[in-house]
């Protein structure tokens, strides 16, 4: 186990496919079982018992980024690299090559996972782990190829063929942060790209042909953030696993089926709620149904029947059955 670890985490993505969310906010500030993507995935990082020090790739709406942590985490050390051009993952880090000094984890913040960080305790100084997930069909990830010894030999990107299933999630340990900048810089100069971005897996097959010594590490849970399905999904897997506060959510007049996250703040009346229902800080909702959806900060519900609806902060659906994607500050119903 390193003494300190630097978390690199880049998240300078316009978040395209969560639009309209988006438009107003950046992804990992989007809200999903009671907190933020980025809150998860810091959540998960105090697993590893060691101190951290972490570098925050930013770009559009960025200001947002450093008043949330600023708010919520004001003792934490962060450092913030700023990427005003999409040109991929290695093209961010190249950016915070300053900042890679020493055993650095990336982990990129559209995706969440449930991983077992415990690989990195004992484990030898010169070597690197990958996370990665057992997927059906490979051929839309990027998978790790391994030797009989279980050792990483290449990172491939939509391979054509399924006999190698085990996809990288996006969350990698480099034992040395000075020789993953090098291979990022090499990457760069030799213009290393797929459908003009660089991705960080040709950065790790430099290593691993210079000969970096790299295992997987499996996590049992991979959750996607990405788009509206996908992100309706993760907050049903939450709240099925302990994210939800359904007790404390129960209130006079109101029925509740779980389960479902209520922030302390929303005022509820005369409403059933849930199941998968995700209510977020000074949320009011009155007669209303609401269903599998998350009512984002400030957002209102009236005389409603509301299903599979991500609702942005302060929008209103008043007078109506609805499904669907509501922006922030936009408003559905009467007046």
């Amino acid at each position: 186990m390193p003494e300190t670890l630097t978390v690199v985490l880049p998240m300078a993505g316009l978040g395209t496919r969560l639009r309209p969310w988006t438009w107003s906010r950046p992804k990992p500030l989007v809200y999903v079982a009671g907190k933020t993507v980025l809150d998860h995935i810091l959540d998960g990082l105090q697993a590893i018992p060691v101190p951290k020090r972490y570098v925050f790739i930013v770009g559009y709406l960025r200001d947002q980024i450093r008043a949330h942590m600023q708010t919520h985490y004001p003792d934490w050390d962060v450092a913030y690299v700023i990427q005003e051009e999409a040109r991929g993952q290695s093209h961010a880090l190249h950016l915070a090559a300053d900042h890679l000094r020493g055993p650095v984890m990336v982990l990129f913040a559209d995706t969440l996972m449930e991983a077992d960080f415990t690989p990195l305790a004992g484990l030898p100084q010169d070597r690197g782990l990958a996370w990665v997930y057992e997927v059906e069909d490979p051929r839309r990830f990027g998978v790790v190829f391994l030797d009989e010894q279980g050792r990483i030999t290449r990172i491939v990107e939509k391979p054509q063929t399924t006999e190698h299933r085990l996809a990288v999630v996006g969350c990698y340990y480099f034992p040395s942060g000075e020789a993953l900048a090098r291979a990022v810089a090499r990457q760069l100069a030799e213009g290393r790209t797929l459908k003009g971005e660089y991705y960080l897996a040709d950065a790790v097959n430099i290593l691993l042909e210079e000969g970096l010594p790299m295992y997987p590490a499996r996590v049992h849970t991979w959750l996607d953030a990405g788009t509206y399905d996908a992100l309706l999904a993760t907050n049903r897997y939450l709240l099925d696993h302990g994210r939800d506060n359904t007790a404390e959510a129960l209130r006079p007049g109101v029925v509740v089926v779980p389960p479902v996250f209520v922030h302390p703040s929303a005022r509820v009346e005369e409403a059933v709620l849930g199941p998968y229902v995700t209510v977020g800080p000074e949320v009011e909702i009155r007669r209303a149904v609401v269903q599998e959806s998350i009512l984002d900060e400030g957002s209102r519900v009236e005389d409603a029947v509301v299903s599979h609806t991500l609702l942005g902060r302060r929008a209103v659906l008043k007078g109506q059955a609805f499904q669907g994607f509501v922006g922030d500050n936009d408003r559905i119903g009467p007046a």
